[in-house]
């Protein structure tokens, strides 16, 4: 610790320090443009001029480090001037459009030109205009507002791997741009709107739809992948606007992927909003839910004998998964519940246990990465920069098993098959060395290396069985996969599928697979979801949902960590929530539903308000025969087919994004980008 003055005030502060940082902790703001926690010092901007004793002129506190006995003052005459003097450089060239800027209300140059700006201007000559750049259909820039604080260059460069943005030209023609007119081809680009500090690089989609102070705010999670980053949700009436990311720690800091960030308006895209009942094949009449329901009930009276499969999303919340299992334990096997999404065979390959790794825990691993059968970039964007920033920061070797992918920092790939890349952790292989005499390795699962093995094991307890230091972090294809395996929900079964007189689709995605289950089933079919589709329009009944951001519900990330999300608007016409539709589907069945429902809902009230109290639960689906089971005994479980990544499309994961018109421009725009340009990132 060493020993400084400021202000006439001693303070104890750290040694590898920035005079900046260290008035920071001690509750002393300095203003500053370029200067960002997350990002290295540029240095460039000089607001954060300090004046320190023996040194002729101010100098910039972000570039200096502290020394011991050091005196630093940060509001003196000489100090106030030369802030004064740097705002006053700043406007010469700055339009004068806030009203109109989208920035306004939040913009950092408002509010440093109020505390430290001048009344009048010594420029009389005509300002400079800067042409705007074209960074594809997420972010809008008006380059001519821009400071050259260089934050978004440093952002591309440093922690986005894409050399998109730079520096051009000198002296007064200096400007901010991108040598090619191109698509700022990142997942996590739209996070230089946050860091610009000016109305220069703003949301597109948000354009002259809002102020800052016309918004209301709620505290929520993206659903759009598994790592359940926190976020902020900014609606307006009955609409959202934008979503910003909410700093937390734990998981993504202060960044979110593009697809959480942009793709909120298929809330109102093609939403499904009455109830249809199909009278013919091209005509449905408008039902009301009191005569859906009491169609309902006659069905289950008269077919008490006949079979109901309901098939499930791994996005539904945890509330409503919790009803489908109770009704399907209660009355197996005439009503059988069954997640669209998991492998048939591994549908008991359950590790849910509060001894698994954290998000946290990548930064404490050694000096190796294993990628097994997983395209972080695509997969995980949040937890791809976790792993770039570790990349440059320190030594730290990644290497990919099972499939190439272009990546943003610098990897090794071994091209194999899943019984390779099992072979390798059996210690059969000549890259098992590297692996198995790594200390602390970290290692991420892909969601596709689980569907290549169809046995009953866990590959993340057999990793921590031969390595104890491993940190293990399995990546889920879907925001709530881990609820679907805490539960104990069987896979995908096509033989129990045909053998149903009633299935009921929730949530589910309209794709390739999914249709080959249903379509020409013969059966009767309900349809609940928030959006309409092909398979939709085949049902017999058609009942709307809401999104989450629509109700509450708890969700599982792929640490397990559970977190809820709350509610931020009101739903559309005759919408219901999930949970809702189940409890008056099923309490005719069993009045004790809604009773269990109302005790699990106390349950997940704790885990959220206590996660601690979470990590000492005993999941009674667990197997630990799992732990010691030798799967290469049985060739014939494990595939000869190539590996393939489980998402192509980053854009359109998911049911919500799909139905995005930004996402669907992003997509595009994408693979504009990828034909013309043959260059990796």
């Amino acid at each position: 610790m060493l020993k400084i003055k400021i202000n006439n005030s001693e303070f104890l502060v750290k040694s590898d320090i920035s005079v900046l940082e260290a008035c920071k902790y001690v509750g002393i703001s300095i203003p500053r443009f370029c200067y960002h926690e997350t990002l290295s010092v540029a240095g460039n901007c000089r607001m954060c001029l300090v004046e320190i004793e023996k040194t002729p002129k101010p100098v910039s506190s972000c570039t200096l480090p502290v020394s011991n006995n050091m005196q630093i003052y940060t509001d003196t005459p000489l100090v106030k001037k030369a802030r004064e003097n740097v705002v006053e450089t700043l406007l010469l060239n700055h339009p004068l459009d806030c009203p109109i800027c989208d920035q306004g209300g939040e913009c950092d140059l408002q509010d440093q030109t109020k505390m430290w700006g001048s009344d009048y201007s010594r420029f009389f000559m005509s300002k400079r205009s800067v042409e705007d750049k074209n960074c594809g259909p997420l972010i809008k820039t008006i380059m001519t507002r821009c400071i050259h604080c260089t934050r978004c260059v440093r952002f591309g460069s440093e922690i986005a791997g894409v050399d998109f943005l730079g520096t051009l030209n000198r002296g007064t023609s200096t400007e901010i741009g991108s040598y090619i007119s191109r698509m700022f081809n990142s997942e996590i680009s739209g996070n230089v709107i946050d860091l610009c500090p000016v109305g220069a690089l703003t949301s597109k989609p948000y354009a002259f739809k809002g102020r800052p102070w016309e918004l209301r705010s709620n505290e929520s999670i993206d659903l759009t992948d598994s790592t359940g980053s926190n976020i902020y949700v900014n609606f307006k009436e009955t609409e959202v606007l934008r979503i910003l990311p909410k700093n937390t720690n734990e998981i993504n800091e202060n960044l979110i992927s593009d697809k959480a960030r942009f793709f909120y308006d298929s809330l109102k895209n093609q939403r499904l909003q009455r109830i249809f009942k199909k009278v013919n094949l091209s005509k449905y009449e408008s039902l009301n839910w009191q005569e859906l329901l009491t169609a309902i009930d006659n069905l289950f009276i008269s077919e008490s004998n006949k079979k109901i499969v309901i098939l499930v999303n791994e996005e539904l919340d945890l509330n409503s998964l919790h009803i489908l299992r109770f009704i399907s334990n209660k009355y197996a096997p005439r009503i059988q519940v069954q997640s669209v999404g998991t492998n048939l065979l591994t549908s008991k390959n359950y590790f849910v246990s509060g001894s698994t790794n954290k998000i946290l825990d990548i930064k404490k691993s050694g000096k190796t990465c294993f990628l097994l059968s997983c395209n972080l970039r695509l997969e995980a964007a949040i937890l791809n920069s976790k792993v770039r920033s570790k990349v440059v920061s320190e030594n730290f070797d990644v290497i990919s098993l099972g499939q190439k992918f272009n990546s943003n920092f610098p990897l090794k790939v071994i091209n194999l098959s899943a019984l390779n890349v099992l072979r390798i952790l059996e210690g059969k292989d000549f890259i098992s060395n590297k692996l198995l005499s790594s200390k602390s390795p970290l290692i991420f699962l892909g969601d596709s290396l689980n569907k290549r093995i169809s046995v009953n094991f866990s590959l993340t307890s057999y990793l921590k069985r031969i390595i104890s230091s491993v940190v293990v972090i399995e990546i889920k294809a879907f925001s709530n996969t881990e609820s679907i395996n805490f539960l104990g929900i069987n896979g995908l079964n096509n033989n129990i599928i045909k053998k149903a007189d009633t299935v009921f689709s929730i949530n589910l995605q309209d794709n390739i697979s999914v249709r080959k289950h249903l379509l020409g089933l013969g059966v009767k079919t309900f349809w609940i979801n928030t959006h309409g589709s092909k398979l939709a329009s085949g049902s017999d009944f058609i009942l709307p949902s809401l999104t989450y951001f629509e109700q509450e519900g708890v969700f599982l990330n792929l640490e397990q960590r559970p977190q809820k999300t709350l509610k931020s608007l009101s739903g559309v016409n005759d919408a219901r929530s999930t949970k809702t539709i189940l409890l008056s589907i099923f309490s005719t069945l069993n009045s004790d539903v809604v009773i269990k429902s109302s005790k699990f809902s106390t349950f997940l009230e704790e885990i959220v308000l206590r996660p601690n109290l979470f990590k000492t639960l005993l999941n009674k689906f667990s197997n630990s025969s799992l732990f010691n089971t030798q799967y290469l005994s049985i060739l014939s479980v494990v595939s000869f087919y190539p590996i393939k990544g489980s998402l192509e499309d980053f854009y359109r994961s998911n049911n919500l994004s799909k139905n995005s018109a930004v996402m669907a421009q992003c997509s595009q725009a994408a693979r504009k980008n990828l034909n013309n340009f043959k260059t990796n990132d």
